[in-house]
Order: C-alpha cells, then structure tokens, then sequence
C-alpha cells in the first residue's frame, strides 16, 4: 500500500466523469483500495474517491463510525465499504442541511443540502453485490463519495456561499452565536 497525494479543487481530474470499471480491471483493484485506505487515513477522512488520488474510476471507500451516526433509522455505523461502479435512487426527497469538509479542499468547510433517505447499491472487490438503504450521515458521505465519480465537489452544491469558510473560521463563529 502507498500513501497517495490527494488532488486539490482545482485539478482537472476532479471535474470529469469517471469512467465505469470493468471485469478486466478487476485484478488491479485491491492494490489501488489499499491506496485509498492507505491515503484516506493517513489524511484523517471518513470516505475517499477513486479521481482524488488520481484514478479516474467509479470506485467509492468510506466507513461510519458511531460516533458521526445520527437517531435517523438506516444511519448506522458502516465498517469500511468499498463500492465498484455505485449507483443510487433517492427514497424521500427531503434535502438536509449538513456541514461537509472534502480532503481535496483541506481547511475547509460548507453547508451542503443532501437527501436524507437514499438507496445504494454497487459491488465489493470480490463482485459481491451490496445494497443498502442509508440516511443521515451514512447518505450524506455516499452522496459526497459519488459525486466526486461525476466531477462535482460539495461547493457545486451549496445555495448559500455565506456558509462556506475555512474550518476554524466557522467553528469560531458557530461558538460565538451557538450553531453548530
């Protein structure tokens, strides 16, 4: 496994559409999630695309721990997930507001609006296939992860630039008026 360098907002590969992954890429694959693992964690995330490491695949990893979970049904904790060629359908279409940060724009946070109720589906290293029905946190990080397959970053999302800042800033703020 390699520590990758994570592409910043700014690098072509981050706006273009992932290519679907195939039964002949299959073999590569355990190195390049050993990557992903290997960078996501060594820069402190909870999910990491394929293209932020330079990789323009439809490949997700992401994990949820307790401690991000919220009382919504279907937002439990999830152990590492690694999806091949995810695909999605929205369940309720009801848009949460949530504060999102992105290891490709380090510092920063935004208020981004995501479905509160989705269902996933996509295939494990083995071609195992996973499906699941996710909401809160667990939707939230989905939606984030895939979007990055389809050249969107989080700001592309918001509606109110006012809420976008560096981290400090907005937690700085968020105590002196009491939102969080």
């Amino acid at each position: 496994m390699t520590i990758r360098p994570i592409f910043r907002a700014g690098a072509a590969i981050l706006s273009e559409v992932a290519r679907p992954l195939a039964a002949a890429d299959m073999p590569s694959l355990p190195q390049l999630v050993a990557d992903m693992r290997a960078s996501m964690a060594a820069a402190g995330g909870t999910g990491l695309a394929a293209p932020q490491i330079g990789e323009s695949v439809r490949l997700v990893i992401f994990e949820v721990s307790a401690a991000r979970t919220t009382a919504q049904p279907d937002d439990d904790p999830i152990g590492m997930t690694v999806l091949v060629n995810p695909s999605w359908q929205v369940l309720d279409a009801t848009e949460d507001l949530g504060w999102e940060g992105c290891l490709s724009l380090p510092g920063l946070r935004g208020e981004v609006p995501r479905y509160r109720r989705i269902r996933y589906r996509g295939h494990d290293l083995n071609g195992t296939l996973i499906e699941r029905t996710a909401a809160g946190f667990h939707a939230r990080i989905f939606q984030h992860e895939v979007d990055h397959l389809d050249g969107i970053l989080y700001p592309q999302r918001m509606r109110d630039m006012r809420r976008f800042g560096f981290t400090e800033e907005i937690l700085a703020t968020a105590a002196t008026i009491g939102d969080r």
